[in-house]
C-alpha cells in the first residue's frame, strides 16, 4: 500500500501516568522513554453519554522528550500530542502506541479563588 502524500495521523489525549517510565538508548544513541497513559472521561456518542477508558503506551524519543518523560511520577496528569503507530514492525504485530511530539504536565490546582 503506497504512503499517502498528506496523511492525517494526530492524537491529543490527556490522562495520568500509570506506573513508572522506562528509559533506554537506541542502537543509534537516541534516548527513548516509555510509559503508560491512563485516560478516563465521559464522551457523548450518538447522543448518549458513555464512559471512555483506555490505557495507551506512550513513546518519547529524543533527549528533551525522553528526559521530561523520565521525570514524570506515577499519577502525574499529562496531555500528550503525537501520532499513532505500531509499537514495532515484526510481522503480524499490530499493537499501537502514541509517539509523543509534545508532553505537557497539567496543573491540578483549582483556578478558582
Amino acid at each position: 500500500m503506497p504512503l499517502a502524500s498528506s496523511p492525517d495521523n494526530s492524537l491529543i489525549i490527556a490522562g495520568q501516568v500509570a506506573g513508572i517510565c522506562e528509559t533506554r538508548t537506541s542502537p543509534a544513541g537516541v534516548p527513548i522513554s516509555r510509559f503508560l497513559l491512563e485516560h478516563q472521561s465521559e464522551q457523548v456518542e450518538a447522543g448518549v453519554p458513555r464512559q471512555a477508558r483506555c490505557r495507551i503506551p506512550v513513546i518519547a524519543c529524543g533527549p528533551e522528550l525522553a528526559r521530561l518523560a523520565g521525570r514524570l511520577p506515577s499519577g502525574a496528569p499529562v496531555r500528550v500530542q503525537g501520532f499513532v503507530s505500531r509499537v514495532n514492525y515484526r510481522e503480524g504485530e499490530y499493537r499501537l502506541a502514541l509517539h509523543a511530539a509534545r508532553i505537557d504536565l497539567l496543573n491540578t490546582e483549582s483556578s478558582e479563588d
